[in-house]
């Protein structure tokens, strides 16, 4: 099937609640276009320099996500173009956006990721550094801060890359888990904190029913990855 057909297949498939970021990594303006003329306008990324070149070039009315592990020296280049960053992973980065967001008047919803995975690889806090992290006295001013450069709007987690359907499940039911705790604990009257990213091309029908709110596809919408330099 074509990059439109699949896209439209999706749209028809998904829950209402349940929102479509399409990876487009590593592929070529074309094939975003495909995707674009055919109504997808959430798109998620994870080099900088690539992001900002389709930015470019690109619709300006395309929703850009950052999904890959972020330095908090790049930073700087990535708060003027992106709407959601998929995976904070520490207090630090978390006040590396807020201080460069604010610097030119824009407030960037953020995720942060859970590690979940039974892989070393993959990056992520716990739950108590979670907990930590909104315990904080700078999470404390924060949600006082009428010009906070940071929104926290839920949680992100990637589970293990494995054929075993019971270890996936049971990954994402703990990540719906925390998810729950951290709504009733620290965000009990903030309906920002509703997102829930989970789930890719090969596990999302179990992060769906786990409850996902955010799938992130790529090789199943634009074909194996291109690796070429763009």
């Amino acid at each position: 099937m074509s990059i439109a057909e699949n896209i439209l297949e999706f749209k028809g498939k998904l829950p209402q609640n349940v929102l479509l970021v399409a990876v487009s990594k590593t592929k070529p303006n074309e094939d975003l276009l495909e995707a674009y003329r055919a109504g997808q306008r959430v798109f998620g990324e994870n080099k900088i320099q690539e992001l900002i070149k389709k930015y470019d070039e690109l619709p300006k009315d395309i929703s850009w996500h950052f999904i890959g592990h972020l330095q908090t020296n790049k930073v700087k280049y990535l708060v003027p173009f992106v709407d959601l960053i998929h995976a904070v992973d520490s207090l630090k980065l978390l006040e590396t956006i807020n201080k460069e967001a604010k610097k030119i008047n824009r407030k960037i919803s953020c995720l942060l990721q859970l590690y979940i995975a039974d892989e070393d690889t993959k990056f992520g806090l716990d739950f108590e550094e979670l907990r930590t992290i909104l315990s904080s006295e700078f999470y404390k001013e924060l949600q006082t801060d009428q010009n906070a450069g940071v929104q926290i709007a839920g949680l992100m987690g990637m589970a293990t890359y494995t054929y075993d359907n019971e270890q996936i499940n049971s990954e994402f039911a703990y990540l719906k888990n925390c998810f729950d705790k951290l709504k009733s604990e620290f965000f009990n009257d903030d309906d920002n904190f509703k997102e829930l990213s989970m789930g890719m091309s090969g596990d999302y029908e179990i992060a769906i029913n786990q409850g996902s709110t955010m799938v992130r596809i790529g090789s199943t919408i634009f074909g194996e990855r291109n690796y070429k330099k763009i």
